[in-house]
């Protein structure tokens, strides 16, 4: 946390020591309008209300006083840093041929703070290991906790579980948002154990076969795929003999049979497991464990609680 609040104006600092705890997800400020907490998903606001030279102070923080270094980041409108914590930005956005080319005259920013559960995916090894790690879609609803569940499943396939005789396998990380891994200056920002290769702020699809290629993973972990090209490198991936670990946004499994590039997945019969979490009982809650039967009935899932 102490990276966190690192960035801060002091007086802002001094406030949220007080406030501070496990519960914290964001830290939202924006320019003359109050700080805003969220603890498990409910906004508190504190009267303290950020200036132009806090926003100035930050930035330079951000930028180690060099908004150079921060050109890239600002295209894609959040920094990563250390701690694996996400700072988001808006402001004035600056467009070239139609893209975004930077963010200027910022106006919001949102700390999202990244927190590591070790142990969250020992509950679901019985359903995603059979000889191998099953193909697997963890699907939820933002902030039901998908990333941190796929984090911790990095680490399970990369030490192995010696109590269950699973041994440790090479594991690749797409990590397009610099999310799962969180990288500082390309390093691991989170615990993964010694099998873990990362290629951070890559595109999913090309960064995909670059693993492949490059660096055999038996187990390939993405996050929140969706498009087209996710699934056209999930399928190149599955017939050179990859298993798969994946995030998708949704509220139930039926939803995956409505977005038709993930529609395409369950037609073709590769995803052996869907897991559903939701923050019913905090991020992480498995709501239940499905799998798909060859046979496939209307909506394409054959639901089966473990």
């Amino acid at each position: 946390m102490e990276s966190v609040l690192s960035v801060l104006p002091q007086h802002v600092v001094e406030l949220l020591r007080r406030y501070i705890d496990e519960d914290v997800q964001e830290i939202r400020l924006r320019i003359n309008r109050p700080i805003e907490l969220i603890k498990k998903d409910e906004p508190i606001f504190y009267s303290v209300l950020p200036v132009k030279e806090d926003f100035a102070y930050m930035l330079s923080q951000l930028s180690q006083s060099s908004m150079y270094m921060l050109e890239e980041e600002l295209q894609k409108g959040y920094i990563t840093i250390k701690g694996g914590h996400r700072v988001g930005l808006a402001g004035r956005v600056i467009t070239e041929n139609g893209k975004v080319k930077a963010i200027r005259d910022i106006t919001s920013l949102n700390i999202r703070i990244a927190r590591e559960k070790i142990g969250i995916g020992e509950s679901l090894i019985d359903s995603l290991y059979n000889r191998k790690w099953l193909n697997t879609v963890i699907i939820g609803a933002p902030q039901s906790g998908k990333t941190t569940m796929l984090r911790d499943l990095a680490r399970l396939v990369s030490t192995g579980v010696e109590r269950k005789r699973i041994p440790s396998q090479k594991v690749g990380i797409v990590d397009e948002r610099s999310e799962i891994a969180g990288c500082l200056d390309g390093v691991p920002q989170h615990t993964f154990g010694p099998r873990v290769d990362v290629l951070d702020a890559c595109p999913k699809a090309e960064g995909m076969m670059m693993l492949i290629r490059s660096m055999s993973p038996n187990v390939l972990i993405v996050d929140e795929v969706g498009r087209v090209e996710d699934t056209e490198a999930i399928l190149e991936a599955v017939h050179a003999g990859v298993s798969l670990i994946l995030t998708a946004h949704g509220s139930s499994v039926k939803d995956m049979a409505t977005r038709p590039s993930l529609k395409a997945l369950i037609d073709a019969c590769i995803i052996d497991r869907f897991v559903l979490l939701s923050n019913r009982n905090g991020p992480g809650t498995v709501e239940g464990i499905f799998q798909q039967e060859v046979k496939r009935k209307k909506d394409g899932i054959e639901g089966v609680r473990k």
